[in-house]
Order: structure tokens, then sequence, then C-alpha cells
């Protein structure tokens, strides 16, 4: 396998079990990072689970914790405010160092990014810092329930809701936010500094970018994330964040951190197709066809990163291919008014029993559905027959047929 995670857990600060997950390159790992998740998410968050594997694959091990009272961490998020989530990062750093190695690389996203940043100074090993999104200090999270503090300031406490979820925020979370200053810190850490941050993001504004840039001392470095969303929910602003951070961090990780091989860059001979692990996740790989490369994996739900479509998926994918393929040749070649063909395709498992045209009588049978739409001036014995010429492409033929799959073990190249 070209990477795996495992499940850890470690005592907060405050003697809560916190929960984990370590992801690890195969080889070992030529640095330990640290990610903090932002506010209200989880280390299960997209971003969090994507860059934390992106940097996996290039040899740096990654630690994610969910804070106390999230995710499958104990506690109550209601106990816990700013400087709870700078002593329980400075806790995981702690673990780390006692049963890996200190981390060297710190990296936060939105609050988690602020929580980085006020960590930062004491954490001794870490030599480099990365914020996402973050916040020039964490009185920026009081914007997201405003309307609630006078309830919270004269009841001591209320629920508020943020991203849909409702959460009990205290008084003390609101004094604990005053008290801190997070500039002045940054402006003391005394590490290298890589600063992301997306123009357009709603949640947090560009101009913390640049408050947090101004206070930082050299070697500090901006990437603008062009129109990534504040939760780089899409997967290739997330793989961009991954790929700039293993880049940036090799200068002060050491020259070792080089990303692993690719075992897909290796020459093919003509017709051949490789699959092979690419360390992006449990599941995921790289499909090499020709001069053209794919990914597939599974989704999440099943313990995948969901980096690409699932096996059947792709399945579906070749048959569908192949059947808009072959009507269309048969249209060109008849002088047919074709514009466009699309075809949907979905597969399943049905019990034989209720399949009426199936031969099988026991278990189950895959079933494929596929919908083919034809647009054009077409009348309907047209449509009709180029209907029965999608059951002659040879994909569909070759899942009708007698198929032998022989398997060989081979010696590693």
């Amino acid at each position: 396998m070209s990477g795996r995670s495992e499940k850890v857990e470690f005592p907060g600060a405050h003697g809560h079990t916190l929960a984990a997950r370590l992801d690890l390159p195969e080889d070992e790992p030529v640095a330990y990072a640290l990610f903090a998740h932002c506010f209200t998410c989880s280390k299960d968050v997209f971003a969090a689970s994507r860059i934390s594997t992106g940097l996996a694959e290039r040899g740096i091990a990654v630690l994610r914790f969910d804070f106390t009272g999230l995710g499958a961490s104990e506690g109550e998020f209601a106990n816990t405010n700013f400087s709870s989530n700078v002593a329980d990062l400075e806790a995981a750093a702690a673990w780390l160092a006692e049963n890996r190695a200190g981390p060297a690389l710190l990296i936060g996203h939105s609050l988690g990014g602020a929580a980085v940043l006020a960590a930062a100074p004491r954490i001794a090993s870490a030599r480099a810092v990365v914020s996402i999104n973050a916040p020039a200090g964490p009185s920026h999270v009081i914007e997201l329930f405003r309307e609630s503090v006078p309830a919270i300031e004269a009841a001591g406490e209320a629920e508020v809701c943020i991203g849909g979820r409702p959460f009990t925020i205290n008084r003390g979370f609101l004094d604990d936010i005053d008290e801190h200053r997070l500039l002045d810190g940054i402006a003391h850490m005394r590490k290298a500094l890589l600063l992301f941050h997306a123009p357009l993001d709603r949640q947090v504004s560009i101009d913390n970018a640049q408050h947090i840039y101004q206070a930082a001392k050299h070697p500090k470095s901006f990437v603008s994330l062009d129109d990534a969303d504040h939760l780089l929910t899409r997967r290739e602003d997330a793989t961009y964040v991954a790929d700039v951070i293993a880049a940036w961090s090799r200068r002060y990780l050491g020259a070792g951190a080089e990303p692993r091989p690719d075992l897909a860059d290796r020459p093919l001979e003509d017709g051949v197709v490789l699959v092979a692990e690419n360390g992006l996740g449990s599941f995921a790989q790289s499909v090499v066809v020709g001069r053209h490369r794919l990914r597939a994996d599974e989704p999440v739900s099943v313990g995948g990163t969901d980096t690409g479509p699932g096996p059947y998926d792709l399945l579906l994918a070749g048959l569908g291919a192949c059947t808009s393929m072959t009507i269309r040749m048969y249209a060109d070649r008849k002088g047919l008014p074709l514009d466009r063909v699309a075809v949907r395709l979905k597969h399943s498992k049905a019990h034989a029993t209720d399949c009426a045209d199936c031969e099988t009588t026991n278990g189950k049978v895959d079933v494929i559905e596929r919908q083919v739409e034809l647009i054009g001036d077409l009348d309907a014995a047209t449509r009709a027959k180029l209907l029965e010429i999608a059951d002659k492409c040879p994909v569909h033929r070759t899942l009708h047929s007698e198929i032998r799959v022989r398997t060989e073990l081979v010696e590693p190249v």
C-alpha cells in the first residue's frame, strides 16, 4: 500500500480523550506535521483529509485531530475557547514528540490557522507554519453569531447555529477571544510562514491575510487561492494546497522531502492499461491509458478519499463511451441527422428471482440500466434502429460474452 492512515487517541490539555488520525507514507516519514481544522469542523472535513493524505503521498506524515467537544473527541464544546484549542494543539504536538517525532510543520485551516499561529512560538520542533484562509485574530469568530452575543452576555450562554448545526457558546468564550492579540505573537514567531488565502472568501476576508503577512517576519510567502471557497470544498483546490505545501516545505524540512516515485510513471507497452496505488488514500489509484491519466477511488462512506470515480463507475463509463461512439459511427456512415448522443448508466444488484429476463435463478445478478438520449431530427423508426445499434457496441458484447481473466504474479520493476 502506498500510504496508510491510523486511528490514534491522546489526552487533551484538560484531560479529555481526543480522537485523531495519523496519515503516514509507505516509507519512513521525512517529517511530521500537525493539522488544525476549522472552527466547529472535524479532523475528517474534506480539506483536512485531502491535504493530509496528499502530504503523506509526498513523504510527510500528518496528525489531524478533533478539538475537545468536536467530532469523536470527548468533552463539551460549550466549555472550550480559543485558549483551550491552542492548548489542545500543544498537547497534540507533545504526543507526537513522545510517540513519533515532534512536528516540524504546523498547518491550520480557518480558526485552526489562527490557533496554529498562536501555538507556533511554543512548539520548539516546528520549523515552518502554514495558514489557510485564517483570520488575523480569533475575534473574527464572533461574526458567525453576533446576533446572539447579547443573549450570551445576559444569560451566560446561548445556543447558536453555525454551519447549520447547533452549538452552545458561553460568556467565557467571548471573554477569552477579547484577551488574545495574535499579530504580536506572529511578529516574534521565528518560523517560516506560508500563507494561503482565497480573495473571494466570504467568511474570512482577504484583509486578514494582509494583516498576518505584514506582521510576520521573513521568510514568509503568500499564495492566492483564486476562486476557492473558504472550506476548500473543491477537490482541485485542496489538491493544489497539498502540492504547494509539499514543494515549499522541502526547504525547511530537508531535501529528503521529495515526492516518492509514482508507480504509474513507468513506460508501458502499447495496449497495456496500468492501475497503481498513488498513496492519496487507502483505495486511491492512478490509471494510465497511453498518454492519458485518470484516477479511481472509493467514496468516503466506505473508507476511500473520493479522489476519483469508483471501479464500477469506470466500468459504466467504458460501456457508455462505447455505446455513444458506436451510435455516432453508424449515424455518420448512414448520413443521419443525429446532433448529439448522451448515455446515462446505473449499476445495481438484484435478486435473481426478481429478474424476469435473467437465466440465473439463484442469488443476485448485476443489473446495468442504460438510457440513451438521441438529439436530432430523427423519426421513430430511425431512433429505434439507433437503439438497436447501441447493443452492438464492442464493450456491450464483451460484457455479454464468456470472459476469462487470467492473473499472474510478476516481480516488481
